[in-house]
């Protein structure tokens, strides 16, 4: 998160109109890409744990 904060900083100083970077939008950031794992995942398990054991079993 530093990394990308002195990174990112130093580009936008680039432009004619600078914002300022906080630490809350790496907070934003890293929650909604932990969120998003967690869905992904979480459906995944789900999806997986109904599946009939017979039909998996028939395919192999």
């Amino acid at each position: 998160m530093p990394i990308g904060w002195y990174m990112m900083n130093g580009w936008l100083q680039n432009f004619v109109y600078r914002i300022d970077l906080g630490a809350g939008v790496f907070i934003a950031a890293i929650l909604l890409s932990v969120l998003i794992a967690g869905l992904t995942f979480g459906y995944k398990a789900i999806t997986t744990a109904l599946v009939n054991p017979i039909k998996s079993l028939k395919i192999e």
